[in-house]
């Protein structure tokens, strides 16, 4: 079976390594908020070009913290994606912020034009989460200009961007933002983890003390913060192992995202690509199959061989979850709903070899549409 992640080749490329930043944090004695953490906050920093970052438990903290640094609180009102995970939507919910969900573009990425015109006619919106979807970056440029047009909090979700460049400048550059080191991520864990990055020093002390109770010093409680820390043994693995690795890793997925790119040409499935300017890390290859033969299409190549995923089966409004809870469309978000009922995301990956790409290529291209 050619997998989505694989992660027992994974393990044989990095075993040693791994082994040897178990061993090292170990033998430290230390486990929580020591050196291992504050060696990789500062690495992590300025391999995406920021000053600071801040070592979080998860990627949905590392949204949630933010957003509350920079003061969301309940029935603000928070400008969104319909199309992410979860997470991008809870993150606002357990604030008690109100989701304002805008359409995407084409590429599956909010549409900043329309976050634009929305924003003029709703000055009661402060709050902005964009997503950097699939390892596409958004374009920088135009998210300094909304926030310097209107008086606009941002919180970039780069959960899925790490390594990502918009012209050159790397993804979520702005005010804050949000990552996660999930073990599927480009630049993931062995098991949950996140950060916060942001270039002002105020932003980073607060997120610093918000995730550790809300400690200034020690026993001195200035916020009501939460617990939510990188573990020692899960930076040690990200400094030590992973982040050496990444740039290596995502040359490698661009270069199966070009093999598919180039060589997919079955008109019943398209390519949803990467936006001009944006030069992707290709956490995920989505495509987009007739809503009414997904399902098929997916089982096809699953008795091909072939694994494969759904990236996003659902806009986050259609979720059950938020029937409870207070939302408002700003659009009908028609893209979104398309690009979900017949998205369908290709195994990439750094350890797909050559042949297998190859391989699912011959597959995708052979399906004539049939149940």
């Amino acid at each position: 079976m050619i997998l989505m992640n694989d992660f027992r080749r994974q393990w044989d490329d990095i075993r040693d390594s791994a082994m040897e930043a178990f061993r090292v944090t170990g033998e430290s004695g230390w486990y929580i908020l020591g050196g291992e953490v504050r060696a990789f906050e500062q690495e992590l920093a300025a391999s995406e070009g920021r000053k600071h970052a801040v070592g979080v438990a998860s990627g949905l903290d590392a949204i949630e913290i933010a957003l509350k640094v920079l003061g969301c609180q309940s029935g603000d009102s928070v400008l969104t994606t319909p199309l992410s995970a979860f997470a991008t939507t809870l993150a606002i919910l357990k604030l008690g912020g109100v989701p304002v969900f805008v359409d995407t573009d084409a590429y599956g990425q909010i549409d900043l034009d329309r976050c634009r015109d929305l924003l003029w006619r709703r000055p009661d919106i402060r709050y902005f989460v964009p997503v950097h979807l699939y390892g596409h970056a958004l374009d920088g440029a135009r998210l300094k200009a909304i926030r310097d047009q209107f008086p606009l909090h941002i919180v970039e979700d780069c959960a899925q961007s790490i390594g990502a460049r918009w012209r050159g400048e790397p993804a979520g550059t702005g005010q804050m933002a949000a990552t996660s080191f999930y073990p599927t991520k480009n630049l993931g864990a062995m098991g949950d983890g996140g950060a916060i990055l942001t270039d002002r020093p105020e932003l980073h002390a607060r997120a610093a003390a918000l995730r550790d109770y809300g400690q200034t010093a020690k026993y001195r409680h200035e916020f009501i913060g939460s617990n939510s820390r990188l573990d020692e043994v899960q930076a040690a693995l990200l400094r030590r192992v992973m982040l050496p690795k990444l740039e290596g890793w995502i040359a490698r997925r661009r270069d199966i995202a070009r093999t598919y790119l180039t060589g997919i040409s079955n008109p019943l499935v398209r390519c949803i690509g990467a936006p001009e300017g944006s030069e992707s890390n290709w956490h995920l290859f989505p495509v987009v199959a007739p809503a009414d033969k997904k399902r098929a299409f997916m089982d096809y190549l699953k008795s091909s061989g072939i694994e494969s995923g759904e990236h996003y089966p659902a806009i986050i409004p259609q979720q059950p979850a938020m029937a409870h809870v207070a939302f408002e469309f700003a659009d009908d978000c028609s893209m979104a709903r398309s690009i979900a009922a017949g998205e369908v995301s290709l195994p990439i990956h750094p350890y797909l070899t050559s042949g297998e790409a190859e391989r699912v290529v011959e597959v995708v291209n052979a399906w004539n549409g049939a149940d």
